[in-house]
């Protein structure tokens, strides 16, 4: 088997929550106030059912997606298939590639540097992006504990100067805001595609759903808890404060006297959510592969990261109009690829003739 459950479960844990520590709070705030926390669960309930239903699917079959596709209706479907799945995980890679850079050049450098300070991004994001599943299980090994050491500090550090009566009154708003809020942050909730393109490659034991789902649920408390936190700290000035993971420790009282002893903690964090970003860009270069039957995934992650850095430099000052753009209509992507193909993929033949 090319990955194990536990490094799945390290993945949905460490990547679901390290993918939403940067802009992800302020934009749901803005949209949903105080109330932003039951947006973000309503999005991490329906994501957990369908994970549960794709894990549960990996105990009634031991094909890949693709050989479930390809048995039920043909191998030129399957190749569409993927390729579009390939198309997918560049669309919602987009976002996060501008925001990295963003955070990058707004907290590691103390003047706005060059672009060409992150194109260096590529040339890590080039090479992890041709290797293939055990590759992004090892990575998971070795981003779980640095996350988790990482956040527990973090945590340590916020959680005695939150006030957490900001959060109140509770479900003072109208429905449709927090509705609004979920709907438009949804295309940050890829983690379905994540385990669909996994399944076949990892051998499924009596108990695996459950810790799959569980380890999904795990990672979207400790998100939930950050949110709490985040508004805790800042009220209702939240909106304005980009890059949360940032900024949520900034009132220690101990960075009075030590200094900015957190930057160390985010320049390691750092290393977790490289991993969780090039994740997308690997298993785009995995479904081109099988798309094209083409197996030199090194020339296929170039191309994809060459398509990323020219987009990069083409719309270099626009991520607020690509942000828009996204919120506002890439849910419908959402709710086909992470939610119905996943669901749909039970009615595909699992068994042999």
């Amino acid at each position: 088997m090319k990955i194990s459950v536990r490094q799945i479960c390290f993945i949905l844990i460490a990547y679901t929550a390290a993918t939403r520590l940067l802009l992800y709070p302020s934009e749901l705030v803005n949209i949903s106030g105080r109330n932003y926390i039951f947006s973000a669960l309503i999005d991490f309930i329906i994501q957990g059912v369908v994970i549960w239903a794709v894990a549960y699917l990996c105990s009634r079959t031991d094909k890949s997606f693709y050989t479930l596709l390809a048995d039920t209706f043909g191998d030129i479907f399957a190749r569409v298939v993927y390729g579009l799945f390939a198309l997918y995980f560049m669309l919602v890679t987009l976002v996060p590639v501008f925001e990295q850079k963003l955070y990058v050049h707004a907290i590691f450098y103390d003047t706005v540097p060059s672009l060409l300070v992150f194109l260096p991004f590529f040339f890590f994001a080039v090479y992890a992006g041709s290797k293939g599943f055990t590759n992004i299980g090892r990575s998971a090994d070795l981003c779980m504990p640095i996350f988790l050491g990482c956040i527990a500090f973090i945590f340590a550090m916020s959680i005695g100067e939150a006030k957490f009566s900001n959060l109140l009154p509770l479900l003072q708003i109208p429905a449709k805001e927090i509705l609004g809020g979920s709907i438009a942050t949804a295309f940050r909730f890829v983690e379905p595609c994540w385990l669909l393109m996994f399944a076949g490659s990892f051998k499924y034991k009596k108990g695996d759903a459950a810790k799959i789902t569980l380890s999904y649920a795990g990672g979207a408390l400790i998100v939930l808890l950050f949110l709490a936190v985040f508004y805790g700290v800042y009220g209702d000035i939240t909106a304005s404060r980009s890059f949360a993971i940032s900024k949520t420790s900034l009132f220690f009282p101990a960075l009075d006297t030590l200094g900015r002893i957190d930057l160390i903690v985010l320049y390691i964090l750092e290393i977790v959510m490289l991993f969780a970003l090039v994740l997308n860009i690997q298993l785009a270069v995995h479904c081109f592969s099988q798309c094209t039957g083409y197996k030199d995934k090194f020339v296929i992650s170039m191309i994809v990261n060459a398509v990323f850095a020219v987009l990069l430099v083409v719309f270099n000052h626009n991520y607020h109009a690509i942000s828009l753009v996204y919120s506002g209509w890439l849910w419908i992507a959402t709710v086909i690829f992470t939610i119905l193909i996943p669901l749909l993929s039970w009615a595909l033949k699992r068994r042999e003739k």
